[in-house]
């Protein structure tokens, strides 16, 4: 078993070779032996851990590469398992592994026990949310753990029309996002999981006076509206079958991080007929990597990795974004993806901008995104979302949503071919911040 895991994994950084070669061969055949060393480097980088005699196996294995063996590789990495059995509070663990750079590490197995917590432990205490636009509720759990609860409002099929940023949040769009960012290996997503919710027997009976007054019944099934920008009553609420409700578990982030509120450089400007800047500004990024934040760290391919992420998904809502305050090298955390996966056929390009316009893009990123093309994305993500409770009874994301997951990841891989055949690869790819 153990040698046959290593050679999958042997399998698996030789298909990053492999491709990722075959993607840049007509750009690379122009530039200079110095672009390909780069290249090169960049590749043998994801390999620091194997003996020399390994990487020459590897870079001449590529004939018995299987798609079929990447994807399985990917699949057990990710998929998790919810009887790991924890040692310690599930809550400590979560909150131990936040770091300035990272929300969980790249080897988490008691994350399947932390789950198997947010699904199954008491709810101590319900409140209304916190701010925000979104009808929502604050929990807390059995053991102190504050999280958002975010309700079903939508059928999977459902089509969100209009602009991007249309509609109400979609509370499995939440789900798909964090294991998403964890297959992109972009770990900066807040631990959601779907759950589903007596009203009546677990949220009633531990309500604060201010949200349970915005309860009420309608054909028989229990009914909230909360408070929110957009609650309104009763014509803005949510009801459950019977008195059960379907939605999503968002843990809160340790309270010892204070997080600070950014206006995004590239944010819409939600008014129709007016433009933002960075929609007719063709020196908008060179502008925006002259302002200190922008010029050094790693705070711009944040905001690149961070387009790749919500342009697959969807969510072109990012009007700010948080970091982790008192820490100048803090991630970009990837909060409120409820405005995902709204409408499978639209592509919208926009939400690339940062990307399309600095055509930057960090090596890592570019060499993971090679990785999933070709129907390898949606499978592993597809898989990876069986073990969700809420799951089992309806797919976390329909078909067409997975279709457009890989058709999307071809569209971000093209426009960064584009970029290398501009400016070449050397100048785009970006090692070191």
């Amino acid at each position: 078993m153990k040698l046959r895991r290593i050679f999958v994994f042997l399998v698996c950084i030789s298909f990053i070779f492999y491709v990722s070669y075959k993607i840049l061969e007509p750009e690379i055949s122009g530039q200079s032996l110095q672009d390909q060393g780069q290249l090169e480097l960049g590749l043998l980088s994801l390999k620091h851990h194997l003996q020399s005699k390994d990487l020459v196996y590897v870079q001449n294995s590529s004939q018995r590469i299987k798609k079929e063996d990447v994807i399985q590789e990917l699949i057990q990495k990710y998929r998790l398992d919810l009887s790991y059995s924890l040692n310690q509070s599930p809550w400590r663990i979560a909150s131990n592994w936040v770091t300035p750079r990272e929300i969980i590490p790249e080897s988490a197995p008691e994350l399947g026990g932390i789950l198997k917590a947010l699904i199954t432990r008491k709810i101590i205490s319900a409140d209304i949310g916190h701010k925000g636009t979104q009808l929502k509720m604050t929990l807390v759990l059995e053991g102190g753990q504050k999280v958002v609860f975010k309700p079903r409002r939508f059928d999977r099929t459902h089509v969100i029309e209009g602009n991007p940023y249309s509609g109400e949040d979609r509370h499995n769009g939440e789900i798909a996002a964090f294991h998403l960012s964890r297959i992109l290996e972009l770990r900066r997503t807040p631990i959601a999981v779907g759950r589903m919710i007596d009203l009546t027997e677990e949220i009633k009976q531990v309500a604060r006076i201010r949200l349970l007054e915005t309860f009420f019944t309608r054909d028989e099934n229990t009914c909230f509206y909360g408070k929110c920008l957009y609650c309104h009553g009763p014509e803005t609420g949510v009801c459950a079958k019977g008195s059960v409700l379907e939605g999503t578990l968002v843990l809160w982030l340790p309270e010892h991080y204070t997080l600070k509120l950014h206006k995004h450089p590239w944010a819409r400007t939600y008014k129709e007929g007016k433009a933002a800047k960075w929609e007719t500004d063709e020196d908008y990024c060179y502008k925006v990597t002259q302002m200190d934040l922008f010029r050094e760290g790693s705070r711009l391919m944040d905001i690149i990795d961070t387009a790749v992420f919500d342009f697959l998904i969807g969510n072109a809502d990012r009007h700010h974004y948080e970091t982790f305050e008192k820490y100048n090298d803090s991630i970009i955390i990837m909060l409120d993806n409820g405005k995902s996966f709204g409408n499978p056929h639209m592509d919208e390009i926009s939400i690339l901008a940062p990307l399309y316009q600095c055509c930057s893009i960090r090596q890592k990123t570019w060499l993971r995104l090679l990785v999933l093309q070709d129907g390898i994305l949606s499978e592993v993500l597809e898989q990876t979302l069986t073990l969700d409770p809420i799951n089992n009874m309806d797919p976390i994301l329909t078909t067409l949503h997975l279709q457009a997951l890989d058709r999307r990841l071809k569209i971000v891989l093209d426009y960064v071919q584009q970029c290398f055949h501009k400016y070449g690869s050397n100048k785009v790819l970006i090692q070191n911040r």
